[in-house]
């Protein structure tokens, strides 16, 4: 099978989605369709031994669209400015004819009533005014016809069809300023359908504006400047004060402070120094740095952010997912309705034919979904780019409806609920050994590991001038310890649990050490060999900053089930829960009993997530209803394994992240509530007689702008910083 990309200019809405899978269906050789309006792209997998890319363009061209086949990392090719501005000058040119038709109109021999008035009745205009409205007609209908042809030939009505039916249909019955008046209208409702993905598109795109295009590279002693594409990893690449980084890396000389704002959404800077990671698309604020890049352009942090933002609107919400199934039944039977609106009347009660004609004509109007269908895409692609923008990534609408559904969170302890930078508080030798044995016994059976703990005690042994090689034969008991050889002799590290079940060497005197650890809050870690315990290290983390205020903050937002997950004794786990102001906590777990516990909270709350690092807690992530993986700058695991993304280790994003989903829900419903409640409205009025095409059409471009712009509120950015609410 073989997958490539075609650039569509018109596809802008489910409508033209709709219609190309339509086209498609049954067709040798296709085996899949993937759309992303977001780029005007469809993907297309199939089998090259059948079809190819040229019958494929055909195809696409048959709907009545224009498409180019875009190859795999290729630019979308500049746009023509008709291609850019074809739709606008045309709904221009129809709005003119129309204005111009309608003065001629009523400054000739007819009644004000008499031109789009209440009382349908056959009156055709003078030529001269007719020319006019003929030339709205056209100009309007310039894009619609070819689509609505392409549909008709299927058998497959769409709003295309609907609406060259009823401008044909006003025509016959001589209203031609209906026609007219229905055609600029519904091809100003397309302009508006195409200026609202533009924006979105936009607001997408001026992430890709965030890295600059060229990087000073330096290189035996000179300055080149190179563009980005170009600059091979390992380069050193200089940033002078008030530039921004052009690609990831680390601080190889130099001090300064970053804004990370771009990615982050953090209003503070950072200060950076040698050996520190700095990231492309953010600022160098007031020092020179040099650095040594670390990763390609098509690979930093923001173009994973910019290509996760884009693959996020494949992962459709079931409200958008739902628009759509009513639609395709919506349109095919108000069309149904409408023909027996405008026949039954007149066949069955001989009631007068060009009354009910015209009713059936407003009905046709009435079933266009335009409002409907761009009610609930803009929203969320508007959601998905903001909360980009405020530095949390969603994976789709999917996950946003499960944001604002979410009744209850678990957190892993160590590096989420803590900040993951334990320290070696307290070292207790045994059998005659020293702290610095202790210490250098320990530090060679956790050179090969990367657990937190792990790492506190390097650090600690570090201090102390001690960087031994690792132990040989290294073996890990996941979630309890590990074991290795050294000089000859096996030893073993682990957890208090891994003393007293697996080696069963606890003493009175470690025990006694042990516990008195616990009851500080602190983590054990026993070490020994196959005879004897060698002693025990006391290690503690800190509570993150204004997490007790965060998890408040939660739980004022309605989500009442906070729990910590941790592989720690129970005594640590209570007394950490009790410090940040958790109630549940499940303590002495394995990586296995973390999955555990999430299914059994998953039985008792609908909705549950998993907030972790995305690497340790891949497990419990995937078996929560979705995954949060936080402190992800520069993490390749966590963009791959969670759902959400938190660019920072700052949990005060999760109020702000819920409250965004919950309004994101909330306008979704509003939209879709106003056209559908448009709808019901037109069609009691056209029932009665009430509502003309002018009317019927104007209204159903009314509530397109207004559902676009109240989709589009939630492109602004909220500050970011901790509220408390």
């Amino acid at each position: 099978m073989q997958k490539e990309t075609f650039r569509i200019q018109e596809l802008d809405c489910a409508e033209e989605c709709n219609l190309l899978t339509k086209a498609f269906k049954g067709r040798p050789g296709i085996a899949n369709l993937d759309f992303d309006i977001l780029n005007r792209q469809m993907h297309v997998t199939y089998d090259p031994n059948v079809t190819d890319s040229g019958k494929i363009l055909q195809m696409i061209r048959s709907t009545g669209m224009a498409a180019s086949l875009q190859a795999e990392g290729e630019k979308a090719e500049t746009l023509t400015f008709w291609q850019q501005q074809g739709r606008l000058i045309l709904c221009i040119a129809s709005g003119i004819f129309l204005l111009i038709g309608f003065i001629l109109h009523l400054i000739g021999p007819t009644d004000f009533m008499d031109v789009g008035g209440w009382e349908p009745k056959f009156d055709f205009p003078p030529l001269f005014v007719a020319i006019f409205y003929l030339g709205a007609i056209v100009f309007g209908g310039w894009f619609v016809a070819p689509k609505a042809l392409a549909s008709a030939k299927r058998l497959s009505p769409d709003m295309n069809v609907l609406m060259f039916v009823a401008v044909i249909g006003a025509i016959a019955i001589g209203q031609m300023f209906e026609g007219a008046a229905v055609t600029f209208l519904f091809s100003l409702a397309l302009l508006l359908e195409s200026w609202s993905i533009d924006r979105a598109r936009k607001a997408i795109s001026s992430l890709l504006d965030l890295s600059p295009t060229l990087a000073r590279v330096m290189r035996d002693g000179q300055l080149t400047e190179k563009k980005v594409e170009d600059v091979a990893i390992g380069e050193k690449v200089l940033i002078r004060p008030g530039e921004k980084i052009p690609l990831d890396g680390l601080v190889v000389a130099g001090s300064s402070s970053v804004n990370q704002a771009p990615i982050t959404g953090e209003s503070m800077p950072v200060s950076k120094k040698e050996g520190d990671q700095i990231f492309a698309g953010t600022i160098n604020e007031d020092g020179a740095l040099e650095m040594e890049v670390t990763k390609g352009a098509n690979d930093t942090t923001l173009a994973r952010i910019i290509l996760m933002v884009q693959e996020a609107r494949t992962r459709r919400a079931k409200s958008e997912q739902w628009v759509d199934r009513f639609s395709k039944v919506y349109t095919p039977t108000m069309m149904l309705f409408a023909l027996s609106i405008a026949f039954v009347p007149p066949l069955i009660f001989q009631e007068s034919w060009l009354d009910w004609i015209y009713r059936g004509l407003v009905m046709l109007v009435i079933a266009c979904p335009c409002a409907l269908v761009i009610s609930t895409p803009v929203s969320i692609v508007s959601a998905l780019t903001s909360a980009a923008r405020s530095g949390v990534l969603i994976k789709g609408g999917i996950y946003l409806e499960l944001i604002g559904k979410l009744n209850a969170i678990a957190f892993d302890k160590t590096g989420t609920v803590t900040i993951g930078k334990p320290q070696v508080q307290k070292i207790v030798p045994l059998n005659q050994h020293t702290e610095d044995d202790l210490l250098e016994i320990a530090a060679k059976l956790e050179k090969p590991s990367e657990h937190p703990l792990a790492r506190a005690v390097l650090e600690k042994a570090e201090e102390k001038g001690i960087s031994p090689p690792p132990a040989e034969d290294y073996q890990i008991f996941k979630g309890l310890g590990a074991e290795g050889t050294i000089d000859g002799q096996r030893f073993w590290i682990g957890s208090h649990r891994f003393m007293h079940e697996q080696k069963r060497k606890e003493s009175p005197e470690a025990h006694d050490a042990a516990i008195e650890m616990e009851d500080a809050g602190h983590s054990v870690v026993a070490l020994g060999d196959f005879t004897h315990i060698c002693g025990l290290l006391s290690i503690a983390d800190k509570a993150r900053p204004n997490i007790f205020e965060t998890f408040a903050a939660i739980r004022e937002l309605g989500v009442k089930k906070l729990v910590m997950l941790t592989g720690d004794n129970q005594k640590t786990a209570e007394s950490l829960a009790k410090e940040v102001g958790l109630e549940d906590f499940f303590a002495e777990l394995m990586p296995e009993d973390k999955v555990k516990a999430i299914e059994k909270l998953k039985e008792d709350h609908f909705t549950i997530a998993m907030v972790g690092d995305g690497v340790n807690d891949a497990p419990a992530m995937a078996a929560s209803s979705f995954g949060i993986a936080m402190g992800a700058m520069g993490t390749d695991a966590a963009f791959e394994t969670a759902d959400v993304v938190l660019m920072t280790d700052d949990l005060s994003l999760l109020p702000w992240m819920i409250r965004h989903a919950r309004r994101t829900l909330k306008i979704i419903k509003q939209n879709i509530g106003f056209s559908l409640g448009i709808k019901a409205l037109f069609i009691i009025l056209a029932l009665f007689g009430l509502a003309t095409l002018w009317m019927a059409i104007a209204a159903d471009t009314g509530a397109s702008l207004l559902v676009v712009f109240n989709g589009l509120r939630l492109l602004k950015k909220k500050p970011w910083k901790f509220t408390g609410i």
